[in-house]
């Protein structure tokens, strides 16, 4: 990790476009180190967008992105090294087994071999995929990709985890466990910034929500503060469906 008391990601007044399309406009927000980040919003809001620009895998037409610091357009190296990214889809090299890809991304990450086995022990054992580590990943299911990915993003302890939908095709006792290891995360000094349309997830682990709709940040604080803002003891459910409800008909 880093030992700068920079944000652990900052936009400032990001827009981007897709000709003449707006995805995201005039977004800032800032997620600070220790923080657990749950970022709603409807299909098409533009949270995809937005986790791209992140990561660096697209830069914005309009404002800046950093993360620990680093501006991601161009200190890109800095900043990725601080990150781990799991996208909507989960991708593995279908040749490689799952141990493979495991010592393909430590490799990546100049991680020890001792550092490597013991890591890969213990996410092996919280996430219970050691039936099929051996396994080719061409031949695994969704949920099964899905641990193995989760277990490379936190291989080298990142500061900054970005992840996008992390409970598809999960079962129950991975949810849980996977929750543990993202407040786990945070209370080692790491972030989160988590997209999802599980609700109650959201509402059981984040420290604050942000929610867009249409490419705007409408809603951003801990669940009391937006309870505040409804004027009523809503369920997060009813917070973003209220919001996100609103201008449908625009």
């Amino acid at each position: 990790m880093t030992t700068d008391d920079s944000p652990a990601v900052s936009l400032q007044g990001v827009r981007k476009c897709y000709g003449s399309k707006v995805a995201v406009d005039n977004l800032t927000l800032t997620l600070q180190r220790g923080e657990l980040f749950a970022f709603l919003g409807p299909n098409g809001a533009g949270k995809t967008t937005t986790i791209k620009m992140i990561v660096g895998l697209l830069q914005p037409n309009i404002g800046e992105v950093r993360v620990c610091g680093h501006h991601i357009g161009t200190n890109g190296l800095a900043a990725k090294a601080q990150l781990a990214y799991v996208p909507d889809q989960p991708f593995l090299y279908e040749k490689l087994t799952g141990r493979e890809f495991l010592y393909f991304v430590a490799e990546m990450y100049n991680l020890t071999i001792a550092q490597r086995d013991e890591r890969i022990a213990n996410l092996m054992a919280r996430l219970d995929f050691s039936e099929y580590i051996d396994h080719l990943t061409e031949n695994y299911s969704h949920g099964m990709k899905q641990k193995v990915v989760l277990a490379a993003a936190l291989l080298h302890e990142p500061t900054v985890l970005v992840i996008d939908e992390p409970m598809v095709g999960l079962d129950p006792r991975s949810i849980r466990t996977v929750k543990e290891l993202f407040v786990e995360r945070t209370r080692a000094g790491g972030s989160v910034f988590m997209s999802t349309h599980t609700l109650d997830i959201a509402e059981a682990v984040a420290d604050r929500i942000g929610i867009i709709h249409h490419g705007k940040l409408v809603a951003m604080g801990t669940l009391d503060e937006l309870k505040a803002r409804a004027r009523q003891e809503h369920s997060l459910e009813e917070i973003f469906l209220g919001m996100t409800e609103a201008d449908d008909g625009c």
